[in-house]
């Protein structure tokens, strides 16, 4: 089958054997995936991954013959746990120790024509959800996941710092939750995406005040850059609640004296529930089609990988 395959000298496309699924595994034909920004940063070393890349898609289960979803279409949540530990014991396997990440950690992508998961990690899609919205599903169940850790929120007014995919999947769940939330990002064009939904969104730190002043109760930092969590801590209140959606790649050096002189609480947030995401995604609660900026067949995922790199880019998508 064609994939496209991170090695040493950087991904290319490859002809290699389909995979075969494990006992408690079914074999997925990918319909469409996603390019992400994690995928970016595996080709630039982080995690020191290599093999097939890619952890967001869209498949058809494709076998055993046997299996009760053979033939449904579904997303796939991508941490996949040893399922003895206690972590996946109490459903948490995105934390077990020894767990594999489709994509990203010890288990081959979705930029491939076929992959593989765990049965147990398949949602069914319903037919009211289109491959292009459903491909968003795992990170619009991240952004989820900060409801389910910190319901109060929808209580609060909430700052998004991040106009990229996930902070605007992430403002707009806030928003459909019921929280007063605004966007903080770099690029108009991206902010202007959320315009129909009534949502306010500033450019410059200084423009984006609520009621409370310059400072806001919770701060939710989307950037991706290191600069980001500076600015972050910047602009939450005394006592208030930051919230860290990005993984920043990145070391860099952070003063912390203001998150200990003014009490501020630090909430770390990756993964999140896929059932949510979808209900979203099926009563049209969330807009994803404007964010797609490009599509390209799996034969050209090098000029795809080109393309998601360019300024000002969203989401590119592949098609085996």
């Amino acid at each position: 089958m064609l994939a496209c395959v991170l090695e040493e000298n950087g991904p290319s496309l490859k002809e290699i054997a389909r995979p075969e699924p494990l006992a408690d595994e079914v074999l997925i034909r990918v319909r469409v995936a996603g390019i992400c920004a994690t995928d970016l940063e595996l080709i630039r070393g982080y995690m020191n991954f290599r093999g097939v890349l890619g952890h967001e898609f869209v498949g058809e289960v494709a076998g055993p013959q046997t299996h009760p979803l053979l033939g449904r279409r579904v997303v796939g949540e991508i941490n996949c746990g040893c399922g003895d530990c206690p972590w996946c014991a109490r459903g948490m396997e995105r934390h077990c120790p020894e767990r594999s990440v489709l994509g990203i950690l010890d288990r081959p992508g979705a930029f491939a024509e076929y992959t593989c998961l765990p049965s147990r990690n398949l949602h069914v899609l319903p037919d009211a959800v289109e491959d292009e919205a459903a491909v968003f599903c795992e990170p619009l169940a991240a952004c989820f996941e900060v409801l389910e850790q910190f319901p109060e929120i929808v209580e609060r007014e909430v700052l998004v710092i991040g106009d990229g995919r996930l902070g605007l999947l992430q403002t707009q769940v806030l928003h459909t939750a019921g929280a007063r939330v605004g966007l903080l990002g770099r690029h108009p064009e991206k902010m202007a995406l959320l315009a129909p939904l009534g949502i306010p969104a500033w450019s410059e730190p200084a423009q984006a005040v609520c009621s409370e002043g310059e400072k806001w109760p919770v701060v939710v930092e989307a950037t991706g850059a290191v600069e980001g969590f500076s600015l972050a801590v910047s602009k939450t209140k005394p006592r208030g609640v930051l919230v860290l959606k990005s993984t920043v790649v990145s070391e860099a050096r952070l003063n912390l004296s203001s998150v200990v002189v003014d009490e501020i609480t630090v909430l770390g947030s990756r993964c999140g529930p896929f059932a949510p995401a979808i209900r979203a995604l099926k009563a049209g609660a969330v807009r994803t089609s404007a964010m797609i900026h490009g599509r390209f067949a799996l034969r050209n995922a090098p000029e795809a990988l080109e393309k998601a790199c360019e300024k000002g880019i969203i989401k590119v998508l592949l098609r085996p």
